[in-house]
């Protein structure tokens, strides 16, 4: 019995080209080298003293320079490629990570962390169009979760072992290891991998683009999901944001703790995301419907939080958060790339990944916001109640594209 489980395991991840599986593993190198974000707020607070308030300002810095990076991503990927554009992303991004640690500043952090996310992320909607490149077609969501395996393996490595590096040697032994870890992922990705060069078009396609250009801005479906999107992405960024302060102020755990809860959180993913995928896609059922559950799950997930005199609620909690991320994120990915006509691709993806940008902004300036003026119990409220709003923009796009789909069957 068991060795039919696990046989059934592996089959789902079978079937993919030899790229796919080096970019999962370039993939996991990076995320796995990734940690000084968990920690970010926490440095920010411990070492340098901020505010909540400066912490919440340089947080906003990220995301807005992970907007404009994702916008530029998207773009330039369409113009010169996403090969250039990855690989000039993680490298350069790689020696500003250096650099990073002696930045001290206030003023200083606001520019670095803003000029840094908008170099390493023109990486993500690159990554997005590359696996359309390198995937099958019939592929292409089953690659966009093994890929997101690996950002979850290297997750659940990443905190781990950076509590370990603050513990032992410092916060600056983050930069090195981030830094460090996106030179060598994208030596290994321009060494292994050759740029696939993008079919000339048709005079029919160039005609066919020209006409829909502004097609994706006419998308009423797509900007109400973004918008859902968002309001997840807002939720589940707190566990870079509040939550490892929350861990800290409320029941005293230290960072290697913090980063066990989170490693959790990766480990699950790694085990039972696949198969979860694998198991929806065969069975047809409704995306959006299956993103609105996950963006209700993480709803609960910041509910359970108001219960703030038992540490294992914690545990509870990162539990809830994980079965929502299964839900929610490989299949809004899926959903904003079915979205995009022939040739859109790069435009729709790059708009997709400035959703989570701008929930990386919402995220740090609400939720920080919030805790300096009226405590985290009232954060948790307010974010299961955005929360529910969410999961009601989930159904009306549900709604909407059902009439869709009448009205071509029609």
């Amino acid at each position: 019995m068991f060795k039919n489980a696990f046989r059934k395991y592996i089959d789902n991840f079978r079937g993919f080209r030899r790229e796919v599986w080096i970019l999962t593993l370039v993939t996991f190198i990076n995320r796995a080298g990734t940690m000084v974000l968990p920690f970010l707020s926490k440095y920010l607070n411990d070492d340098l003293h901020f505010s909540y308030e400066q912490i919440g300002n340089i947080l906003v810095c990220f995301g807005i320079g992970s907007m404009v990076g994702s916008w530029l991503g998207g773009k330039l990927s369409d113009k010169i490629g996403f090969y250039k554009i990855m690989v000039l992303s993680l490298f350069v991004s790689g020696l500003m990570f250096f650099g990073l640690q002696y930045v001290t500043s206030y003023i200083g952090l606001c520019i670095a962390v803003f000029s840094i996310m908008v170099v390493a992320d023109m990486f993500r909607p690159a990554m997005f169009v590359s696996l359309g490149a390198y995937a099958k077609p019939e592929n292409r969501t089953r690659a966009l979760t093994l890929v997101r395996l690996a950002i979850n393996l290297g997750f659940a490595a990443g905190p781990a072992l950076g509590g370990l590096i603050i513990m032992n040697i410092g916060y600056k032994g983050l930069f090195w290891a981030d830094g460090a870890t996106c030179i060598l992922a994208i030596s290994i990705f321009w060494l292994l991998v050759k740029e696939k060069k993008k079919p000339a078009e048709s005079k029919e396609a160039k005609a066919l683009l020209e006409a829909n250009r502004e097609s994706v801005f006419k998308d009423r479906p797509f900007w109400i999901f973004l918008f859902m999107c968002v309001i997840t992405g807002v939720l589940f960024f707190q566990l870079f944001t509040t939550i490892p302060l929350y861990h800290k102020k409320q029941f005293n755990l230290n960072e290697l703790q913090t980063g066990l809860l989170l490693t959790l959180n990766g480990i699950l993913i790694f085990f039972m995301e696949m198969p979860v995928v694998s198991y929806i896609e065969r069975n047809k059922l409704n995306k959006v419907k299956v993103v609105t559950i996950g963006c209700l799950l993480m709803t609960i997930s910041l509910f359970l939080l108001l219960i703030n005199f038992w540490a294992g609620i914690l545990i509870i909690m990162m539990l809830f958060m994980t079965v929502a991320e299964m839900f929610a994120f490989p299949f809004s990915n899926s959903f904003a790339m079915s979205r995009a006509p022939k040739g859109h691709e790069g435009r729709y993806m790059a708009i997709f990944t400035m959703s989570f940008s701008a929930a990386h902004i919402l995220s740090a300036k609400i939720g920080m916001g919030v805790v300096a003026a009226y405590g985290y119990q009232m954060n948790w409220l307010f974010m299961g109640i955005l929360g529910l709003i969410g999961t009601g923009a989930g159904y009306w796009v549900m709604r909407l594209v059902a009439e869709e789909k009448l009205k071509i069957s029609n």
